[in-house]
């Protein structure tokens, strides 16, 4: 770099208001050779100039009738129509947006961990343009062009809302932090709104999968499985062993591998979209109930009781988990002869951990609403007869037993007026 260069770089911490870095003239672009150019060319890759720098930029479109999984990405279209449709208030609810708005993206760097040692090589992202998915990868071609990097990625960014798959917690962090090295001579990030798919996974895959990793999802849900992928954990080797051959051939499996986590975001969110809202045919038992203690925990009640509703009629143990949960949200809204009927069914047949809260909710309900309180003891006794079956000497076991054992005596006291009693065993 020439010392012009250098010192224009130091002027932003001496002065206020410099104008940013203009892309290189056309004549200086001539004195720049990148190696293997007619490799990269092969593979819509070309040189992007800024600043006495240069990074790569490869761009591929795919049509929207393209079957990625189980899914065309124009399903991604109908996904987007079905929130703004809805209305209903979720975290992945992309209402009040087009999909056009959507930007897919994911990054590949040099390690796992976080800080400024941590460089990212790869900034990929994909979003619907007109008739095709327009997908562009911004590539680091050594250490020193990260100027011209970020001045390729956030020109003309306009990124309303992010998707991403633990995006939340490591991708954007990390283009953050190294932005701050550069951001006096490149645009600023934007704000955006941001979706994380990873979490959402979680949620409703954690019982099947034991790896939550994108490439298990989209062999395990999405109907997707790669051929001849590089393992994300070899990307940083071939990264550094291309910045010392300069050959593109192993790094084009690493572009070719963030290709495919790009893509199958567009597919995961279409599905976790028709999971969501009722819209998947195939839909087991078990996504619908977690599909409902998804809804449960945001407050959506109406939402919830839909759900596990429409798992009543069943006689597996989603079925009887549906009862469960079903029994509590009639409980927020004081239905308490539904709820009391769905307790009852669940403190009979529920995993252990269900039929003792149910036991200790109807306890609730005799000695508080209905005032009978022989009921009452008899579920208290019934959920101490099934905590000792379980044998547990946690903290939460004896806070549990406490409880249990001040609600009995509790209970036997107006039961028993004027007499000492014990915990009946």
């Amino acid at each position: 770099m020439s010392l012009k260069n250098k010192l224009n770089r130091l002027k932003p911490h001496i002065q206020s208001g410099i104008e940013k870095q203009k892309p290189m003239p056309a004549e200086a672009k001539e004195t720049l050779e990148i190696p293997y150019m007619e490799i990269w060319e092969q593979q819509q890759v070309s040189p992007f100039y800024f600043d006495d720098q240069y990074c790569l930029v490869r761009e591929v479109s795919y049509p929207l009738d393209h079957q990625h999984g189980h899914y065309r990405f124009g399903d991604l279209i109908e996904a987007v129509s079905l929130w703004n449709k809805e209305g209903t208030k979720h975290p992945l609810s992309a209402a009040g947006h087009t999909p056009l708005d959507l930007v897919f993206f994911d990054t590949e760097t040099t390690g796992l961990g976080g800080g400024a040692g941590n460089t990212i090589f790869l900034l990929g992202h994909a979003s619907i343009e007109g008739n095709s998915v327009k997908l562009k990868q911004h590539i680091l071609p050594n250490p020193g062009a990260e100027v011209a990097l970020y001045q390729s990625f956030l020109t003309n960014a306009d990124y309303t809302t992010l998707v991403t798959y633990n995006g939340k917690a490591f991708d954007w962090p990390q283009v953050k932090t190294r932005h701050t090295l550069v951001r006096d001579h490149v645009p600023k990030l934007p704000s955006f709104d941001h979706f994380d798919l990873y979490h959402a996974a979680r949620r409703l895959w954690k019982h099947k999968i034991e790896r939550m990793k994108l490439s298990i999802v989209e062999q395990e849900i999405l109907g997707l499985e790669r051929k001849d992928d590089i393992p994300g954990f070899l990307a940083p080797m071939i990264y550094f062993d291309f910045l010392e051959r300069k050959n593109p051939e192993g790094l084009l499996g690493v572009i070719k591998h963030n290709e495919t986590d790009i893509l199958s975001l567009l597919t995961l969110y279409t599905h976790l979209t028709f999971q969501i809202l009722g819209r998947d045919k195939a839909q087991t038992s078990r996504e619908t109930y977690e599909v409902g203690r998804w809804f449960s925990y945001l407050g959506e009640s109406g939402k919830a009781k839909q759900a596990f509703t429409g798992l009543l009629d069943g006689q597996d143990e989603e079925a009887v988990s549906a009862k469960h949960a079903l029994a509590f949200e009639y409980k927020k809204h004081k239905e308490w002869n539904k709820a009391v009927a769905l307790w009852k069914e669940s403190a009979a047949k529920g995993t252990k951990k269900q039929r003792k809260e149910a036991c200790i909710e109807l306890a609730k309900h005799y000695e508080h609403r209905e005032k009978n309180l022989e009921q009452a003891l008899q579920y208290c006794s019934l959920a101490e007869e099934i905590h000792s079956e379980e044998k547990g000497t946690t903290k939460k076991d004896m806070i549990f037993i406490q409880e249990l054992e001040k609600r009995i005596q509790r209970i036997a006291r107006k039961e028993f007026p004027g007499q000492a009693q014990n915990s009946p065993k």
